[in-house]
C-alpha cells in the first residue's frame, strides 16, 4: 500500500542529496503535479528554491492569480513570466497536433532556460508522472513534459537539468501525496488539465479570439460541473462551422464547442460519465447564450480506448 508520508520524507531527502547546493527552480501551473513537485522542492531546499509561473496566455481564467495566491498562503513565493506572446507567435499557422506540442514543448523549455539564466539557476523541479512517460513512448501523443526518453538531453540543449520527484506515480497517489503535504482541497482534488492547456482545446490552428471562446466555455463547464464526480470535465472548440438560427429566425454559419466528461482511474484508459440530462441542458444554454457566435454543442460519449481524453 501506498505511504504518502513516507513517500515525501523520501523525495526530501532525494531532492536535497540531487541538488545540494544548487539552485533551483520549479515551473507551476495550478495542477496537482506541479503543485506537489513545488512543494516538496520548497520543504527540500527552502530558499534555493524559485517557484516560477509561466503566463502563457493558454490558461483557464484567473489562473496566474489563483496560483500566486494558493503558494502565497503555503509561504511560497511564485515569479510570473508574462510570456504570452512567445506561445501565440510559435504556434502560429500550425494546425496538426502533434506540431503544435512540440512547438508548445519547445517555447516552454526556451521560457524557462531564459528564466534559468536570469536566476543563476541550473536545475529543474518538474512535475511530470507516469501517465506522461507512458504516453509519450508509446507514440500516444507528446506529452511537453518529457524529453530524455525521446531522446533530447534539457542540459545540452536548454542549459538546465531536470529533476522529477513524482514520476514514479499516477494520479492517485499523487493526491495522496498533496493531501499529506496539506496543499488545499481545490488543488488536491483538481481536475487534470493538459500541460499546453488550451491549445489543444481549440483543434487547429489557434488565435487569442478561438482561445477565449474556448476559455469562457472552460469555465462555464467546470462551474456546472463542479459537483460531479467524474475525473474530468472540459470543453472543446472544434475547427469547423455549423448552420443554426438566431432568436430572430435569421440563418447563422457559428462555431461548434464539444462537452467531454469521463471517469477514470489513472488517464490510462476511460468511460464517458453519464452526465445528467439537466446538467448537460445549463452547460448548453450558458454557452449559446453567453459565448458569441456558437450555434452548437455536442457531448462526446466515447471511451479511451479507441479515443484519447483530449482531442489533441
Amino acid at each position: 500500500m501506498f505511504d504518502a508520508k513516507q513517500f515525501i520524507m523520501e523525495k526530501v531527502g532525494w531532492i536535497k542529496q540531487e541538488v545540494g547546493d544548487e539552485k533551483a527552480i520549479a515551473a507551476v501551473s495550478g495542477g496537482v503535479d506541479s503543485s506537489v513537485t513545488a512543494v516538496l522542492g520548497f520543504k527540500a531546499l527552502k530558499d534555493n528554491l524559485t517557484v516560477v509561473f509561466l503566463d502563457d496566455g493558454l490558461m483557464r481564467e484567473g489562473e496566474p492569480e489563483a496560483v500566486t495566491k494558493i503558494f502565497r498562503d503555503m509561504g511560497i513565493e511564485t515569479k510570473i513570466y508574462d510570456v504570452k506572446g512567445n506561445f501565440f507567435q510559435a504556434m502560429k499557422n500550425l494546425t496538426d497536433p502533434e506540431e503544435k506540442r512540440k512547438a508548445f514543448r519547445q517555447t516552454f523549455y526556451e521560457t524557462l532556460a531564459n528564466a534559468a539564466r536570469e536566476l543563476g539557476v541550473k536545475v529543474l523541479l518538474q512535475g511530470t508522472i507516469a501517465a506522461d512517460v507512458v504516453e509519450t513512448v508509446r507514440g500516444v501523443k507528446s506529452q511537453h513534459n518529457v524529453l530524455e526518453q525521446i531522446g533530447i538531453n534539457p542540459l545540452q540543449k536548454f542549459g538546465f537539468r531536470i529533476i522529477e520527484p513524482v514520476r514514479e506515480l499516477y494520479k492517485p497517489e499523487v493526491r495522496l501525496v498533496a493531501k499529506e503535504l496539506k496543499l488545499p482541497d481545490s488543488v488536491v482534488n483538481r481536475r487534470p488539465f493538459p500541460g499546453p492547456g488550451l491549445s489543444i482545446r481549440v483543434v487547429g490552428e489557434i488565435t487569442p479570439e478561438k482561445i477565449e471562446m474556448i476559455r469562457k466555455a472552460t469555465k462555464i463547464v467546470e462551474e456546472e460541473s463542479e459537483s460531479l464526480p467524474s475525473f474530468q470535465v472540459f470543453a472543446v472548440l472544434l475547427n469547423d462551422k455549423a448552420t443554426g438560427v438566431t432568436e430572430k429566425g435569421e440563418r447563422a454559419y457559428g462555431n461548434i464547442i464539444v462537452i467531454r466528461a469521463v471517469d477514470s482511474k489513472d488517464a490510462m484508459t476511460a468511460e464517458s460519465t453519464k452526465i445528467p440530462w439537466d446538467r448537460l441542458l445549463k452547460m448548453k444554454n450558458r454557452i449559446v447564450s453567453e459565448i458569441q457566435g456558437v450555434s452548437r454543442v455536442l457531448y462526446d460519449i466515447t471511451s479511451k480506448p479507441p479515443a484519447t481524453i483530449e482531442f489533441e
